[in-house]
């Protein structure tokens, strides 16, 4: 008879060793894993002169506790950043870098989406990157970068211009990638081409270039923290996206997030198996290589501190047709497992993982499971491939008003089990979204070791509790997947040629 189990949520560490599931709760009741790490630190605000200044408020007002309109288990009061980490933001010391409005709309007129959005970025990259050089000021350790919402209205990869038009660009698709004859005689044409070397989406090209000037960023629509201002009142003067339910969620997002980024440890997994590393290999289609064969290959390591570390494959023809899967070769699997264990050890005292999980959307072939192998032949390390992907016919269905429990998992045999990490949720009383949940599959289909497939469901689980880019109790895919999945996409947003390898993830997020 099918029995199907459940995983007991896996507990969160917070200050003073506390554990507790909820990271509201271990935030509001004890504070930040590594509470009074942090002492000193400076921001930065990058914005229209009205941007600037409703950041500002917003942030004064995100220092103080914010109580949600109604009483709900699922929204808890935000305290307040200085209450909640110990950490003071001093907007007096806010450094300002003021962007020219008349400049951003003349930009939003531009009919060819690539020299739009390319032009738009640079207009906050340069002045970031000038700071960045420029000795005599201040080092700033973050940067809140607003946007005006039309920004992320034109700056999407399916976003048309505003209007009245302004006629630019490059038709030939030749021309956009070969040199040319005005190549040496007209820099200005030069810039024009280079603006088709990136992806017309506004934040991940903004990510991409500061990537290796090794600038942080939080990117903030202004009707994030203004929606009840003009202009994002509609005709009868009501909010156009009325947040007025979601502003504890917005800061306790966005607190913990401007915390982890500037160095701290939210939370660590309370109960995760020592010297054990975790990797998310994920391919992403580089559209801009004229062979749809070629894919970039992104790598998510995370330790069992709740750190991270990327590494980028080289982007090659990864493609196979037999498979219709994407799969590295023996020599760049091997580059790729070896740039991880040597992070590693530099993050663990020198010491070597005893196993590595090796966490992919698709099969592992012969050739680049070979590669892995020899990364570790001449370690005694165990390395295991799992797959994980999105069940897409399976549901279960309770004879409850509510849906199947977080953490259930139904083994099918000892390599292939079912774990639903979305579901009803008790301490919040209501399910991680909106539909009846599907379960992911799981499947151990690599490796040796006495490794249980119950062992896997379990690191899975607990891998979905370590999104610091926002503060909610899980998310539906581990973060090996989830940021990896980012992260490709960032690094398929450009030109990565002289990017700095191994960036932690909070460079990408």
């Amino acid at each position: 008879m099918p029995k199907l189990r459940h995983i007991k949520e896996p507990f969160l560490l917070f200050n003073y060793n506390q554990k507790v599931v909820d990271p509201r709760d271990g935030l509001s009741l004890f504070g930040p894993f590594n509470k009074d790490k942090i002492n000193n630190f400076t921001i930065g605000i990058i914005g229209t002169p009205l941007g600037i200044k409703r950041m500002k408020n917003w942030i004064a007002k995100f220092m103080k506790p914010i109580f949600p309109l109604k009483k709900d288990v699922s929204k808890p009061i935000y305290p307040g950043f200085e209450s909640i980490f110990g950490v003071t933001i001093n907007l007096n010391s806010t450094i300002e870098l003021e962007i020219e409005e008349d400049k951003l709309k003349l930009f939003y007129r531009y009919s060819d989406k690539h020299v739009r959005v390319a032009n738009m970025v640079d207009l906050y990259v340069n002045s970031l990157v000038d700071y960045k050089h420029d000795d005599d000021r201040p080092p700033v350790n973050l940067w809140f970068v607003v946007i005006p919402d039309d920004v992320y209205l034109y700056g999407r990869i399916k976003s048309k211009s505003a209007a009245d038009t302004i006629k630019i660009g490059i038709k030939d698709k030749y021309a956009r990638t070969n040199k040319g004859l005005f190549d040496d005689i007209d820099p200005e044409y030069v810039k024009l081409k280079e603006c088709y070397d990136y992806e017309n989406h506004f934040h991940n090209q903004l990510k991409l270039k500061l990537l290796k000037h090794e600038v942080l960023t939080q990117i903030i629509r202004e009707s994030t923290i203004a929606y009840n201002e003009h202009p994002y009142l509609n005709k009868n003067g009501m909010p156009k996206r009325d947040l007025s339910s979601m502003e504890t969620d917005i800061a306790w997002n966005i607190a913990t997030s401007v915390y982890y980024k500037i160095g701290g440890l939210p939370w660590k997994l309370g109960s995760i198996r020592k010297n054990v590393c975790y990797i998310g290999l994920v391919f992403k289609i580089d559209e801009r290589q004229l062979n749809s064969k070629y894919a970039c290959c992104a790598a998510q390591m995370f330790l069992d501190s709740g750190d991270g570390m990327v590494f980028k494959g080289a982007v090659g023809p990864w493609y196979n047709e037999d498979t219709k899967e994407y799969h590295l070769t023996k020599d760049a699997a091997y580059d790729l497992l070896t740039k991880a264990l040597k992070a590693f050890t530099n993050s663990n005292d020198k010491n070597l993982p005893k196993e590595i999980f090796i966490h992919g959307k698709t099969q592992f072939d012969n050739e680049e499971w070979e590669g892995f192998c020899e990364a570790v032949e001449s370690h005694e390390i165990s390395l295991i491939g799992v797959t994980i992907k999105d069940e897409k016919v399976f549901k279960l269905y309770r004879d409850k008003n509510f849906p199947i429990l977080r953490g259930s998992f139904y083994v099918k045999n000892r390599n292939n089990a079912y774990l639903w990490t979305k579901g009803f949720i008790p301490r919040i009383q209501q399910p991680l979204g909106m539909e009846t949940p599907n379960p992911l599959t799981i499947k151990l289909v690599r490796g040796k070791g006495n490794i249980k497939i119950e062992t896997v469901c379990s690191d899975i689980l607990a891998l979905t509790k370590l999104n610091y880019n926002t503060c909610k109790y899980g998310d539906g895919l581990p973060v090996t997947l989830k940021f990896a999945n980012v992260i490709g996409e960032i690094l398929t947003a450009g030109k990565i040629d002289d990017l700095r390898p191994a960036l932690p993830f909070r460079y990408y997020i």
